[in-house]
């Protein structure tokens, strides 16, 4: 049987979210990664840092909290 390629990734270093190292919130995989931003998910809090110093760097820091991408939407 084939591995099932990991649709997220890391926006920094490119890890695929279900790797050794990923941190997620809370040790539980269904709870999703425990950093990341409007443009994607982060791995550590070593490339939270890294694309946090790059966007401030380039001027691209968001002014709002980046919606959990783990979390379903609610229907209405």
């Amino acid at each position: 049987m084939l591995a099932r390629p990991d649709a997220y990734r890391c926006i920094e270093c490119g890890l695929p979210y279900r790797a050794t190292g990923f941190a997620i919130t809370k040790g539980k995989m269904e709870n999703g990664a425990a950093y990341w931003s409007d443009r994607g998910i982060l791995c550590s809090p070593q490339c939270s840092l890294a694309h946090h110093c790059k966007r401030e760097k380039a001027g691209t820091l968001s002014q709002v909290p980046a919606p959990d991408p783990f979390q379903t939407r609610s229907r209405h």
